[in-house]
């Protein structure tokens, strides 16, 4: 039943649809089923889910240690830690960005409703940095526009597993959400168009520092882009770059990767820096996020 609601949905990923199930929101001719359920001719299915007002109710202010990079009336530049969700979802109802923002901020933009408060553009739960945040619906909107119009720059850093041919290069592979797991993305001739620039910043014996371009905001794009090249990112379990690459490692070199992967627990990615005009001044600014110690120390470790 689950595969055939998300088909229907396709906004929604198979997993939220899951969750929705178990929590009996979704019923068969009045019963409460499992996800696994086989459907049959002329099944009912009642999907009751919580209206957009109602999800908004539900965000409430949570103190968190932000780490501002910059404020002013109109923007706020957070770097963000690696394990925190932007916004409140299915299954991550609290402890979000916006649960932080909400409490520390009076003012933000309400042009995506309450539960993304100040929320123009997004990162993965997993990937660190900058990220900026909109006070007013105006500067909302501007920096919206710019995202729109593909004109403002990041850069992000990564290790990478194993030696790039080209010290510098682009990436142009369009991108669609996979048909099989619609948790993730694939490389698909149909998809959006998408193009990653690279640059390599070091070279180890298995691993390479990278300096990720992007052109386009496709999701998970740097890390779709980055496998389908042959070098996906380091710890990255969705798209091949986790424990089981270090399987084809002789023991010694296998455990002590294990080891290291696992302290540091995500994928190795962070959003560096961004360039943008200023949605009051007009201004070119431009902000950096320095790597956190945990990305700093992980690159010193797979080199001892």
């Amino acid at each position: 039943m689950d595969r055939f609601i998300s088909d229907q949905l396709d906004t929604v990923s198979r997993t939220m649809i899951q969750n929705h199930i178990r929590s009996g929101a979704v019923v068969v001719n009045g019963k409460q089923v499992k996800s696994n359920y086989l459907l049959v001719l002329n099944d009912r299915i009642n999907i009751a889910l919580k209206t957009r007002k109602e999800r908004e109710l539900d965000v409430l202010p949570e103190t968190m240690d932000l780490n501002i990079i910059h404020e002013d009336d109109s923007i706020i530049v957070i770097n963000k830690p690696a394990g925190l969700v932007v916004h409140p979802g299915i299954g991550n109802e609290s402890g979000t960005l916006v649960n932080g923002l909400i409490d520390q901020f009076s003012q933000l933009s309400n042009v995506n409703g309450t539960i993304r408060k100040g929320i123009v553009h997004r990162l993965d739960a997993d990937t660190s940095g900058i990220i900026i945040i909109a006070k007013t619906n105006d500067s909302h909107s501007h920096l919206a526009n710019q995202f729109k119009n593909r004109t403002i720059k990041k850069e992000y850093r990564a290790l990478t597993w194993g030696v790039w041919d080209e010290v510098s290069g682009k990436i142009d592979q369009n991108i669609k959400r996979s048909r099989s797991d619609p948790r993730i993305y694939c490389v698909d001739q149909n998809g959006k168009n998408s193009i990653t620039n690279y640059l390599i910043l070091e070279q180890y014996r298995y691993y390479s520092y990278v300096a990720f371009m992007p052109m386009t905001g496709r999701t998970h794009q740097i890390r779709v882009h980055a496998a389908w090249s042959g070098h996906p990112i380091f710890g990255d379990e969705k798209y091949g770059g986790g424990m089981n690459k270090c399987k084809g490692f002789l023991s010694d070199i296998r455990k002590h990767l294990f080891e290291v992967m696992t302290i540091f627990g995500h994928q190795a990615l962070h959003a560096y820096k961004l360039e943008c005009k200023h949605p009051k001044t007009d201004q070119q600014i431009n902000f950096t996020a320095p790597l956190p110690d945990t990305f700093v120390n992980l690159i010193e470790s797979i080199n001892d």
